[in-house]
């Protein structure tokens, strides 16, 4: 007994480190990758991190040691960088995120549900189309879509021009949609106002956004037993009612982690935005990250930008915990 004791102890102890042995390649390779840098960038967020400093890294005799200065001039938007002010830019980041969340989950439940019509022709083909904007990178999008609305030559002007004729109005419309300060709707967002640039790329990023949803929609619609619409035929109720009282309730666990993602994803969406307004006219239209990376290219103050990544990090960690609490996307893998 005494000898089959530490046998069994010893089966058990392999038995539970299996699985650490199978995620320890994972571990290696994401410690690496991202723990690494991380916590290389938390460490020079508290140094004087410059140019010069970027051969000898951490050794340089230059590099020194300030503190919490870079975060404190974030935040007091004591930074040397023109019309910069971190609140400001906070919220319109979190309005951009939210607003994109607005439009795109509605549009692609909506589209899904069309075309989850019984006896309708060609479903396939429909749903092939609207997932091209999911495969075309954001790059491409922004590109085609500042052409869209250039002020002279864009094709929105162009279309605005043609429905002012048919309204009496003769003449060519320049609408300088990447260029004008002034907002349309003054007062909307007080602590950012809202320029044309922003319903540009509201436009762009509705049609790059919603197919996800669709394809997201549309998985959980065709999981849904038909056998509750029959039954809620068969006791009356209308097909707004089956909507709402059936549809709604069971698109919910899917949607809900797809609007969190897509929230994280538009808060986060850097190349679209760098590429289509490059943060103008006057930062109206600038994200966190954006302007984290201009610290970079422009000033080439890493020591100032790895401060704001780590802000950027903090912010976006506290958008989801408090996401995840009100709609307790991930409630089911907590088991």
């Amino acid at each position: 007994m005494e000898i089959a004791q530490p046998s069994r102890r010893k089966a058990q102890w392999k038995k539970n480190s299996l699985p650490y042995l199978y995620l320890l390649p994972a571990f290696l390779i994401m410690g690496v990758i991202t723990f690494y840098p991380l916590i290389y960038q938390i460490i020079i967020s508290f140094t004087n991190f410059e140019s010069k400093d970027l051969l000898l890294g951490l050794k340089s005799p230059d590099l020194e040691f300030i503190g919490a200065k870079n975060y404190i001039d974030i935040f007091t938007a004591a930074l040397p960088v023109e019309n910069f002010n971190f609140f400001r830019v906070l919220e319109f980041n979190v309005w951009w995120a939210l607003s994109n969340v607005m439009l795109h989950v509605p549009a692609g439940v909506f589209i899904a549900t069309l075309l989850n019509t019984e006896g309708l022709w060609f479903k396939r083909l429909y749903r092939a189309f609207y997932v091209l904007p999911v495969v075309v990178p954001p790059l491409v999008v922004a590109t085609v879509w500042t052409n869209i609305f250039d002020e002279r030559y864009g094709a929105m002007n162009q279309l605005l021009a043609n429905i002012g004729t048919y309204l009496g109005h003769v003449g060519p419309v320049y609408i300088r949609w990447f260029e004008d300060v002034k907002p349309p709707i003054p007062g909307f967002l007080p602590g950012a106002p809202l320029t044309l640039a922003y319903y540009a790329m509201m436009v762009a990023n509705f049609w790059l956004g919603w197919p996800f949803m669709s394809v997201v929609a549309t998985g959980a619609l065709q999981s849904i037993p038909k056998d509750l619409y029959e039954a809620a035929s068969i006791d009356g109720a209308t097909g707004n009612q089956q909507f709402w009282n059936i549809t709604v309730p069971l698109l919910r666990p899917a949607m809900i982690p797809a609007a969190v993602y897509g929230f994280t994803l538009s808060f986060n969406l850097f190349n679209f935005v760098f590429f289509m307004t490059g943060g103008g006219p006057a930062r109206s239209t600038e994200l966190l990250v954006t302007f984290a990376y201009n610290l970079v290219r422009n000033l080439r103050w890493y020591g100032v930008a790895a401060a704001f990544a780590v802000i950027i990090f903090g912010v976006a960690l506290i958008v989801f915990l408090i996401t995840n609490r009100i709609t307790r996307a991930t409630q089911g893998s907590e088991a």
